[in-house]
């Protein structure tokens, strides 16, 4: 019998290592069966039978709170300075230091005095970290806290009270400035959570309800007043109203929605009164889909931390031996003071904690995907991040997104004195009856200019070239220039005509009667505002090779590139063809990117290095199978995408290159005597704070 799934929101899960022992001491909880803890997101999921206070017993080492996911107060909610245990053992660590070193100093106290201050302010702002760290020291297994408590309870050992009392202070303040990062870090996340409300207004068997969103159901019919947020996705049922979908897209122009559109949860209702009709429940709304995959994306590790997760791994057991070999050696091999040495060996436990090593990573790669998220951009995980950053060369399809994706009338040539309102009605009653795109936008074209609506009669279409009817009694024919080739109309002038608008990427039809040609009608699918400007951008960036794939003629496919200015078109291209076209740019380009609309261009976007969906909000083959959704349908986000991924990675390597810059540093003023035990937290919990605040300054890229 298959156990059922728990997922659970953490509160207090402060850093990477407590995190590995909280996944750890639940696995060993009998009834478990397996677990999976996304640090990023504070999130854990549990199969099995298991209570919260099993979970929060599991987690009681590092006081991490356990919340069911649908409770989502408190989760998130700033807490007072006072109310945390740790903070109040810090500040009165703090305060016995201070009154040590005043009676020791002001007053030259009795030595015993001041050392029961001091062995008082490191009982009191260390008990935790002893407990925790000669925990593990017994297990075997070494982390930052059992380095530390070594550290301190040698300094006690060889006399050097001050210094021990003064390391477990700073180190109080590193482990609550990562705390601190962390919780900044996830408030992306958090602030998605809230976007949608958790109640609305429903009408249900003609009564009014106000019902919590997980005991709304498909079907019900949400009332949304003007100013309110929508709280569930749904289809308009009554009303019309611009709605806008920042929240969700990061599209800041509101949307006209009316009867039968769709609407999604999170988005602000603006000037109407509307009726929604809901079409999903809360779990699967788009927000929440977005949501899940963003925090799925923070789970999952970037190459450059798996690295970094390795060399931690032999790291910490490596500073281990080190410290021995500089407490031991000297001693013994050239008569060396052993409470000198120790105490070096004790600075280099210190100076090789690798705080600033490990947040170096996922502090960076969790900021950078929670600031997509709130620009409409959703990155799959951090492995697409830092291929983003390393991206040369992009691969675009055309239709719906290099260009507009529905086609328009661009012209309308008249002859014979018939106008162009005459001309347009006569093809449209003729073309309602057909499916084809070229059909829908002459029709469209019609409504939109008012022309007289004309009854077509007899109607036959001929697959690939056209269609005839009778209109007002008389039998015409509309489609390719290629049915009038022996028309006695079709003049070398009327023939010269076609072409230019065909070279100009343009569809041509021709409308006529068997004597004579009345109008010749072009349909384009215009180019997106934004494309050129785009691609102006990206060439700037540094982007080598921009190719347009598409199943467009090459005529089509080449004007609509002389206003692009791509480097290369590959037109009459199937779904099979775009792939084999991505395989080979990988293998003379290395890594390449894939843009297209996440349906028929499928295949290209998983074989791509990064595949990049257009449109993903209402989308879900483009949240599934890309890498990279852009949910507005927005190609400026690409840029910027590209500009946050590099700075992402230029960020992670001035991390782990400073981080280890200090280290090595401050190993070095170990052997001339001249770095102190406090000297080396202080040197510690400095590349923390600086690894940390470098990390935040993703949080300000803008588009």
């Amino acid at each position: 019998m298959k156990s059922e799934q728990h997922v659970y929101r953490l509160e207090g899960l402060s850093c990477t290592n407590c995190a590995a022992k909280f996944e750890k001491n639940i696995q060993q909880i009998g009834t478990v069966q397996n677990l999976q803890l996304n640090f990023g997101a504070s999130k854990l999921t549990v199969t099995g039978d298991v209570t919260i206070e099993q979970l929060e017993k599991a987690g009681a080492f590092d006081g991490i709170r356990v919340y069911e996911e649908s409770h989502r107060t408190n989760i998130g909610d700033k807490r007072s300075f006072w109310e945390s245990r740790e903070n109040r053992n810090t500040v009165a660590s703090f305060l016995l230091l201070l009154a040590a070193l005043y009676t020791d100093y002001a007053f030259s106290a009795p030595q015993p005095v001041v050392i029961g201050l001091y062995l008082m302010a490191i009982i009191v702002g260390g008990w935790a970290l002893f407990k925790e760290g000669f925990t593990n020291l017994v297990r075997f297994e070494f982390d930052m806290k059992t380095l530390m408590a070594i550290a301190i309870i040698g300094a006690a050992i060889i006399g050097e009270w001050q210094e021990g009392a003064v390391v477990v202070l700073l180190f109080a303040l590193s482990e609550a400035l990562e705390t601190y990062s962390i919780d900044r870090a996830r408030q992306s996340i958090r602030s998605l959570m809230d976007i949608a409300p958790n109640e609305a207004v429903v009408r249900r068997n003609q009564e009014m309800l106000t019902l919590d969103v997980n005991d709304i159901q498909i079907g019900d019919v949400m009332l949304i007043k003007p100013g309110q947020k929508i709280a569930m996705d749904g289809t308009v049922l009554l009303g019309e109203s611009s709605i806008n979908e920042a929240a969700i897209t990061g599209e800041s122009m509101p949307k006209h929605k009316q009867i039968g559109d769709e609407v999604y949860a999170g988005s602000l209702n603006e000037e109407g009164y509307l009726e929604v009709t809901v079409t999903k429940r809360v779990q699967d709304t788009t927000i929440a889909k977005i949501i899940h995959l963003v925090e799925e994306a923070q789970a999952e590790k970037a190459p450059s931390q798996q690295f970094v997760d390795r060399f931690a791994a032999y790291y910490t057991p490596a500073i281990l031996v080190v410290a021995l070999f500089v407490a031991v050696l000297p001693p013994l091999l050239f008569s060396g003071d052993w409470s000198e040495w120790i105490y070096r060996g004790l600075a280099v436990l210190v100076v090789g904690c690798p705080c600033a090593l490990v947040v170096s990573t996922p502090v960076a790669i969790v900021t950078a995907i929670g600031n997509a998220a709130k620009h409409g951009v959703l990155i799959k995980g951090g492995i697409y991040l830092e291929e983003l950053g390393r991206i040369r060369a992009i691969a675009f399809d055309k239709t719906g997104t290099l260009s507009e994706g529905q086609p328009v009338v661009t012209d309308i040539l008249t002859f014979h004195d018939i106008t162009q309102q005459d001309a347009l009605a006569t093809a449209a009653a003729i073309e309602q009856f057909s499916q084809h795109p070229l059909a829908s936008a002459i029709v469209r074209h019609a409504k939109q200019q008012h022309v007289i609506n004309l009854e077509a009669t007899d109607f036959r279409s001929v697959t690939g070239k056209g269609a005839y009817a009778k209109v007002n009694g008389e039998r015409f024919t509309i489609g390719s220039p290629m049915l009038f080739e022996e028309h006695p109309d079709m003049t070398p002038e009327l023939a010269r005509q076609v072409q230019k608008l065909q070279l100009d990427g343009k569809t041509v039809m021709a409308l006529g009667t068997d004597k004579l040609i009345v109008a010749i009608i072009a349909v384009a699918d215009p180019i997106r505002e934004v494309s050129v400007s785009m691609i102006r951008r990206l060439k700037e960036m540094g982007i080598t090779k921009l190719i347009m794939l598409t199943g467009d003629n090459a005529i089509t496919a080449n004007a609509l590139n002389r206003q692009l200015e791509l480097d290369t078109v590959e037109a009459n291209l199937l779904p099979e063809n775009k792939l084999e076209k991505i395989r080979l740019l990988q293998q003379q380009l290395g890594s390449v990117a894939m843009v297209g609309d996440g349906i028929n261009d499928a295949p290209a976007l998983a074989s791509a290095t990064v595949g990049i969906a257009m449109g993903g909000a209402g989308t879900d083959t483009a949240l599934e199978t890309a890498d990279v959704a852009l949910l507005a349908d927005d190609l400026t986000k690409l840029p910027y995408t590209m500009g946050l991924s590099r700075k992402t990675l230029r960020i992670i390597k001035q991390n782990i290159g400073f981080s280890f810059a200090i280290k090595l540093f401050a190993l070095l003023l170990i052997a001339p005597g001249w770095l102190t035990l406090w000297m080396a937290v202080l040197a510690d919990v400095g590349s923390t704070v600086l690894v940390v605040l470098n990390s935040m300054r993703l949080l300000r890229v803008k588009e």
